[in-house]
């Protein structure tokens, strides 16, 4: 019985290896065609006033001919193309990224390769940049966002520095009387910030003062709990930790952020402090200047019996850009902000580019935004609103106001 039934099984092996074999075939025939791979751009120190000369060299590694090549830049906005070169096309997307796009009418046959040149301007602002290159698989103009051995995306590290500092602000009020205060965060640059590989952001920590209870606050502020934040905006809280959705601090920005305090009985006069940090309370590598750090909210607390209280309203600023009111999230150009509603949209991926007009400016959903990203590029085309690839940490807060810790413990490497 055993030998009969091993017979039966090897005659169905049989019959299924023939039944598979022009599947098989099919298949692998399917799978032959050119396959280009991109050669890897230097990583070495970019610095920002430079201009970089590099080349990038595309083989094809397949079993057919690769019928011309499509080669496609994206560079963020603290990188340009220094000159635009014949064959090439190139844009500015919404989200301020450089796209360029060249077409090389070369065959190459299997195994052959070809080498072309790349220029790139690192400008006063770069500092945590990004750059997308290389072609598609078989020649043609690659799908941005996903990358492989033929279009590849390489985080640039600029050799540069950005200032964080805090703002702090005035009020003076009697017990009983609800105060506004605004803190802010401001970037001093020189370069710009768009951190798309942690998802420890820089961000704000708002101290509220004693004897005062935060009774409204903006929705972009967190409860910060024993090393990061403990879950979404809400009221009555002593700690919080601010930052804009996007992530993104241009040179000369001042995000702020607008708390209505009610003082209690028997409150003295009273300050907390403002501190320029990250979402899980790090300082970032970057910043390079702690003095301005630290700032204070600072109640004076006015007599009752006296008559004298103003009952709302905050007075001013401390340690840079004035204010009056505010709006509870917001960004302004220039270290001011102004009474109204400011709430920032934008981007969060490494995104923005470098050929817009230098010192322009653009309002989005209320808030004032400084624009100062030029140049040009090499050699490249077609514009893409799809945003730079990002890291995995970059998805810090989440729909509710939750935030991701995984990548905590590596960030603290960056302490100082």
């Amino acid at each position: 019985m055993r030998h009969r039934i091993s017979s039966v099984s090897a005659v169905a092996a049989a019959l299924l290896a023939v039944t598979l074999a022009p599947a098989v075939q099919a298949q692998a025939a399917d799978a032959a065609g050119p396959s280009l791979v991109v050669s890897e751009l230097s990583s070495d120190p970019w610095k920002p006033g430079e201009v970089r000369t590099d080349s990038l060299t595309f083989t094809n590694q397949g079993d057919a001919p690769a019928d011309g090549v499509t080669m496609r830049l994206r560079i963020t906005r603290g990188l340009a193309f220094p000159e635009h070169a014949a064959g090439c096309t190139y844009s500015t997307d919404s989200d301020q990224v450089s796209v360029a796009v060249c077409h090389f009418d070369k065959v190459l046959e299997p195994g052959q390769h070809f080498t072309a040149p790349v220029d790139f301007k690192v400008l006063p602002k770069a500092l945590l940049e990004n750059v997308e290159y290389g072609t598609g698989t078989a020649g043609g103009d690659p799908a941005s966002g996903s990358t492989d051995t033929s279009y590849r995306s390489l985080p640039v590290t600029a050799d540069n520095t950005a200032d964080l500092a805090a703002v702090g602000d005035t009020a003076k009020g009697k017990p009983g009387d609800q105060v506004t205060v605004t803190a802010g965060l401001r970037n001093d640059g020189p370069g710009w910030i768009d951190d798309n590989t942690s998802d420890d952001q820089p961000a704000v920590m708002v101290n509220i003062p004693e004897g005062t209870t935060a009774v409204e606050v903006p929705k972009d502020c967190m409860p910060f709990g024993i090393d990061g934040p403990s879950g979404p905006s809400a009221p009555g809280k002593r700690k919080y930790v601010c930052l804009p959705p996007e992530h993104i601090y241009e040179v000369g920005s001042l995000n702020s952020y607008k708390f209505v305090l009610r003082i209690e009985k028997g409150a003295k006069d009273t300050s907390s402090e403002v501190k320029a940090t990250s979402v899980y309370d790090i300082h970032p590598a970057f910043d390079k200047n702690p003095s301005n750090d630290k700032a204070k909210l600072t109640l004076d607390v006015t007599d009752p019996a006296s008559g004298t209280g103003s009952g709302s309203g905050s007075s001013g600023s401390t340690n840079g850009g004035s204010s009056t009111g505010g709006s509870s999230s917001g960004t302004t150009t220039g270290g001011t902000h102004t009474t109204g509603t400011a709430t920032q949209s934008g981007t969060h991926t490494q995104s923005t580019g470098g050929t817009g007009t230098s010192g322009s400016a653009s309002t989005t959903g209320g808030a004032t935004t400084g624009g100062d990203a030029t140049g040009t590029m090499a050699s490249t085309g077609a514009s893409s609103n799809t945003p730079l690839l990002t890291g995995a940490g970059v998805a810090a807060v989440a729909a509710g106001g939750a935030l991701v810790f995984a990548l905590r413990r590596r960030n603290a490497a960056k302490v100082q």
